[in-house]
């Protein structure tokens, strides 16, 4: 058997290659050979990136027609692609067009993928593992057998992106796209600003849900992650209740994050929720119920209410 080849699904924002898929350039390498798949106006800059994170070969259609999330060109392009190169394995980051491009693949392909990974091996016969959480602290393996090739994705921060160096060969795609897989046009794209840093990249996340009343408290995580210099997140059930924008959702069907401290203000612990944060090196829980499940995962635990105990904490560390 030759060497495997592994394909990682690219993203770019602007001329950059988004981070999620430049970690997954990590496992690849340890896999077989890391190949890159760039769909989409890339320049020179981006190309190199890729090639410094381990990309040997980098598949590259320049149409502009894969641009702004439009999905329907991106997997017939790659569903041909596969079909014509027969990789292995093909990487694909957690974002929400990853997802989109692998849900149509699935189903173009006729075959199953896992999701939500946070690690992914070849066992000794050759068949593919899989590691993906299952509950709170619970991690299970995941076998695929049959013929290649396999999907998977992989959980932001499963593995860290590393700059090795290197060159990369780019290879140049064209393959016909037909009206029928072009019938969508971006007519708008309208950016959300953003104040402080990326929930993804911050280092301390004060995060609330229900315990804090009402959409007007979320001022006070505010105040206290501004004073420590961190970003705000939340549970699911506050943005569902419009609260507060997606983007700051924390959990299964939100963001994953690890950052150094975990501020968990009023959110009582569920299972979903703490998929998103558990790979948190500190958590402090403050919560006025003391059963709540957060508790059996903090570090450190305050039980009394939200809206007394944040105010003084943003107040002590204003005056350090």
């Amino acid at each position: 058997m030759g060497e495997r080849r592994v394909w990682v699904w690219t993203e770019t924002a602007g001329d950059t290659p988004h981070r999620l898929s430049l970690e997954l350039l990590t496992p690849a390498r340890a896999l077989g050979r890391a190949e890159a798949l760039l769909l989409g106006p890339a320049g020179e800059s981006a190309l190199q990136k890729l090639a410094e994170h381990g990309a040997t070969i980098i598949h590259h259609a320049d149409d502009p027609r894969y641009t702004q999330y439009l999905v329907e060109p991106q997997v017939a392009t790659l569903s041909a692609l596969i079909e014509a190169e027969h990789p292995d394995l093909l990487l694909f980051p957690s974002t929400p067009g990853a997802r989109d491009v692998l849900a149509r693949l699935m189903g173009r392909l006729g075959v199953g993928a896992v999701a939500n990974a946070v690690a992914v091996d070849y066992d000794p016969s050759g068949r593919l593992l899989a590691t993906v959480p299952c509950g709170a602290e619970t991690l299970a393996t995941v076998t695929l057998e049959g013929p290649p090739p396999y999907l998977v994705q992989i959980r932001p921060k499963a593995y860290a992106a590393e700059a090795v160096g290197g060159e990369a060969e780019v290879r140049m795609v064209s393959v016909p796209l037909d009206e029928a897989n072009c019938r969508v046009r971006v007519i708008e794209t309208v950016e959300q600003p953003a104040a402080g840093p990326n929930l993804e990249d911050a280092n301390v996340i004060v995060a609330g849900g229900r315990g804090l009343g009402r959409p007007e408290n979320f001022r006070l995580l505010e105040e206290l992650a501004n004073a420590l210099g961190g970003a705000v997140g939340a549970s699911r059930a506050v943005v569902d209740a419009g609260w507060v924008p997606y983007s700051y959702q924390v959990g299964q069907t939100g963001r994953t994050v690890k950052p150094t401290l975990y501020i968990a203000c009023g959110i009582s612990g569920a299972i979903q929720h703490v998929a998103g944060m558990r790979g948190s090196r500190y958590v402090i829980a403050i919560n006025r119920d003391p059963d709540a499940p957060i508790f059996e995962l903090a570090d450190l635990g305050v039980v009394g209410d939200v809206l007394t105990i944040v105010p003084k904490l943003t107040e002590r560390i204003a005056v350090r």
